[in-house]
C-alpha cells in the first residue's frame, strides 16, 4: 500500500464514488469554501476588522478562525471518507517533527542570506529593538505554515500521487503553490515560477520523503521568520521590519527585487541543491509512486 493509502470500501458503499482522487479534491475545496463562508459570517458577528489586516495587529483569535475552515475541511476529508488515521499529522510526531522542519527551514533560508551577503547583495545596517513579533509570527509561521501545507502537500500533493504518481503531484502541486502567489504584492511571472521550483518542489518532496506534515508545516514556518522578522527582508512581496534593519542592493536577479529573496536565483540554486538531494533519496529508497499506467507491471516485476 502506498503511505496514507485510503481504505477500500465495500460496494454500495455511500462514500465510495468519493475515493476517486479527483472526487476528494473537488470535495475539499467546496467543504473549504463553505466553512470559509461560515467564517466571514463569525468574523463579522465577532465585529473584526475587515479588509486587509496589517501583521503586527493580527491576534491569535484571528489567525485560529482563519484556519479552522482549513483544519475542519482536512479533517472531515481523512476521518469521514477517507476514513483513515491521519498520520502524517499524529501528535505523538509533532514535537520532534516540528523541531526538524524548524531548524531545517531556519538553516537552508540562513544559508541563502549569507550567500547573498557574501555576493554583497544583503546588507546589514543595524538592529530594530522593537520588533513586533507575534502578529508576523502568527501569519507567516502558523497561518502559512499551517494552512498552505494542509492545501498544498496534504490535500494536492497526497492526493494527486495517489492518482497519477510522484512526478505529477509533484509538478501540479508546485505549480499550483506557485500559482497562489502571483496574487500578492510586487509578485511577477518569474516570482511565481520561482516559489514553485524551489518551495513548491522541496517541501513536496519532503512531505514523500517524511510523511509528515509536522516537518513541512516547520520549514515553511521557519523559512518565513527567518526571512521577515529576523533578518527583514520582504516575504513573498509583503514589506518587513526584523530584528536586523537591512537592505539589498544589486540586481533583481541576485536580491529578488521587491518580492524577496524567494525570486533571487540564489534561493533557486540553492534550494535546487537540496531538491536534488531529497529526489535521490526517494530514488534510492525506490519510493517513487509510478503513474497509473505503469503500476500493473511494477506490481508484477515486485
Amino acid at each position: 500500500m502506498f503511505a496514507n493509502e485510503t481504505i477500500a470500501m465495500p460496494p454500495g458503499h455511500p462514500f465510495r464514488l468519493l475515493q476517486v482522487p479527483l472526487a476528494r479534491l473537488l470535495l475539499f475545496f467546496t467543504l473549504l469554501k463553505v466553512f470559509q463562508w461560515i467564517e466571514g459570517q463569525v468574523w463579522t458577528a465577532l465585529g473584526l476588522p475587515g479588509g486587509f489586516i496589517p501583521f503586527r495587529d493580527t491576534t491569535m483569535p484571528m489567525e485560529a478562525l482563519r484556519l479552522a475552515p482549513i483544519v475542519l475541511a482536512y479533517w472531515l476529508l481523512a476521518r469521514l471518507v477517507e476514513r483513515r488515521r491521519l498520520d502524517e499529522l499524529a501528535p505523538a510526531r509533532a514535537l520532534p517533527h516540528l523541531l526538524i522542519g524548524l531548524v531545517g527551514g531556519a538553516l537552508c533560508f540562513s544559508l541563502i542570506v549569507a550567500a547573498l551577503w557574501a555576493l554583497g547583495a544583503f546588507v546589514v545596517d543595524g538592529v530594530n529593538r522593537d520588533v513586533d513579533w507575534l502578529g508576523p509570527i502568527l501569519v507567516m509561521g502558523v497561518g502559512a505554515g499551517v494552512g498552505e501545507e494542509i492545501i498544498s502537500r496534504g490535500v494536492i500533493f497526497r492526493i494527486v500521487e495517489e492518482g497519477l504518481g510522484t512526478w505529477a503531484a509533484l509538478l501540479i502541486s508546485a505549480a499550483v503553490f506557485g500559482g497562489l502567489h502571483l496574487w500578492n504584492p510586487n509578485a511577477t511571472p518569474w516570482s511565481a515560477l520561482a516559489i514553485a521550483l524551489e518551495a513548491g518542489l522541496l517541501f513536496g518532496l519532503i512531505y514523500h520523503l517524511t510523511r509528515s506534515l509536522w516537518v513541512c508545516m516547520g520549514a515553511h514556518a521557519a523559512w518565513n521568520i527567518a526571512q521577515g522578522p529576523f533578518y527583514g527582508i520582504p516575504v513573498s512581496g509583503f514589506e518587513q521590519r526584523g530584528v536586523l534593519a537591512s537592505h539589498m542592493q544589486g540586481p533583481a536577479w541576485l536580491t529578488g527585487g521587491a518580492f524577496g529573496a524567494e525570486a533571487s536565483v540564489v534561493a533557486l540554486c540553492i534550494c535546487s541543491v537540496v531538491t536534488a538531494v531529497c529526489l535521490a533519496v526517494a530514488v534510492r529508497r525506490g519510493s517513487l509512486v509510478p503513474p497509473p499506467w505503469r503500476r500493473a507491471g511494477h506490481a508484477q516485476r515486485d
